[in-house]
């Protein structure tokens, strides 16, 4: 075993965000070492798939906020790296006219002079063929939004920190942290030190917490994120300029109903419900609640008249969810120089870039770029646990 490897800081989980940290990290010309306890890539997480919605049209202001900054550095991140991440296909979001969720997410986007075009039921079906909107719902859409190939964006990060020289290290799960002034991560290769540490372990944060003696209120769920076929190929494909879509609600949920246009699997539209069953993260394949399907195939027999209301292909994810799904991204309350960001809570991935950007000042101590009150961990102040 190789052992006490310095460095100024560690960040554990090479997901998304953890990647994006890193890299943020190296370009402040800090020596960082980035741990992964499998091989990558990989599909065990919460980061891995082809693609992913990026959109301003949120309920929350800091959310849409954040976005407009988290574009400009994706957009960085293609120019740097030559590679293409991020396709403009617009967002369509419907639901009840009258719902507190689609009032704010409409008077949301126009308050912030997102560009967006707001529809009505005479031209509908003129803009948006092969979808039924239902009685009594509103659509807009958000004309900016789009499609993240998400893949390739975090295999581009992972190569931009590289380059900056980041190190690496992969196919090694972290058994141990001991705290201090200078933090000691034991893995299952190897013993290292550094000044500080970052953990962005997705559903796996808990498991790492509890050697720096904190638990978090956490749910890890796992998602089936279904494809289902077109009837006639190109209905509702990517190149026939069909947007993503989110549904706030409807008669058959209250919970949101997201889907992207046919891209990845040639005549399959990825849909997907926004909810799932709990789950233990390393034994994920005992849950095997399809419940959501069924919802799903009840909506999809009702929307989309194009589709064949029985999935064709069954993958799996992970959310891990807060109370609130907002995120955590916080300062450990007992040790100032280890930082974590969790509880992504399934909408996390488009803030990449702004998370890491976050995480990064928090380690080096500087003023975040912005508030992170919706993401302290007091905001749970009943929830949060020792762990000692």
């Amino acid at each position: 075993m190789s052992t006490n490897w310095e460095y100024d800081c560690i960040v554990i989980g090479a997901g998304v965000q953890g990647s994006f940290t890193a890299y943020q990290l190296a370009e402040k010309k800090q020596k960082t070492l980035l741990l992964e306890q499998f091989i990558l890539p990989h599909t065990r997480g919460s980061s891995h798939g082809q693609t992913r919605i990026i959109r301003k049209a949120y309920e929350q202001d800091f959310y849409t906020h954040m976005m407009e900054e988290s574009y400009e550095l994706w957009a960085q991140l293609e120019r740097e790296a030559g590679v293409k991440l991020y396709r403009q296909t617009g967002l369509l979001v419907m639901g009840p006219e009258d719902s507190q969720s689609y009032q704010l997410y409409k008077n949301n986007l126009q308050k912030n002079k997102v560009p967006m075009a707001i529809l009505n039921r005479d031209n509908f079906s003129q803009h948006i063929p092969n979808v039924n909107l239902a009685v009594g719902d509103g659509a807009v859409v958000d004309i900016t939004a789009g499609v993240l190939y998400a893949d390739r964006a975090l295999k581009t990060v992972q190569g931009q920190f590289e380059k900056l020289g980041g190190v690496i290290r992969d196919n090694e799960k972290v058994t141990d942290i001991k705290p201090g002034p200078v933090v000691t991560v034991s893995t299952s290769a190897g013993v290292y030190r550094a000044k500080s540490v970052v953990i962005t372990a997705g559903p796996w944060a808990n498991r790492l917490l509890a050697h720096t003696g904190l638990q978090l209120p956490l749910k890890v769920v796992k998602i089936n994120v279904c494809y289902w076929k077109e009837k006639v190929p190109g209905t509702y494909d990517v190149k026939q300029r069909f947007p993503c879509f989110l549904l706030t609600e409807s008669e058959e949920t209250k919970y949101h109903i997201y889907g992207l246009p046919s891209n990845e699997y040639p005549g399959l539209m990825k849909i997907c419900y926004h909810i799932g069953g709990e789950t233990d993260p390393d034994e994920r394949d005992k849950q095997t609640d399809r419940s959501d399907i069924d919802i799903l195939q009840r909506i999809i027999a009702r929307c989309f008249p194009g589709l064949v209301p029985e999935p064709a292909v069954v993958e799996s994810c992970m959310y891990t969810m807060t109370p609130d799904q907002h995120f955590v991204l916080d300062r450990h309350p007992s040790h100032s120089n280890i930082v974590f960001g969790a509880g992504f809570s399934g909408h996390g991935f488009k803030f990449g870039p702004i998370i890491g950007k976050l995480l990064c000042e928090l380690i080096l101590g500087e003023v975040p770029s912005y508030d992170l009150s919706p993401f302290r961990i007091r905001r749970f102040q009943d929830q949060t646990k020792s762990a000692l």
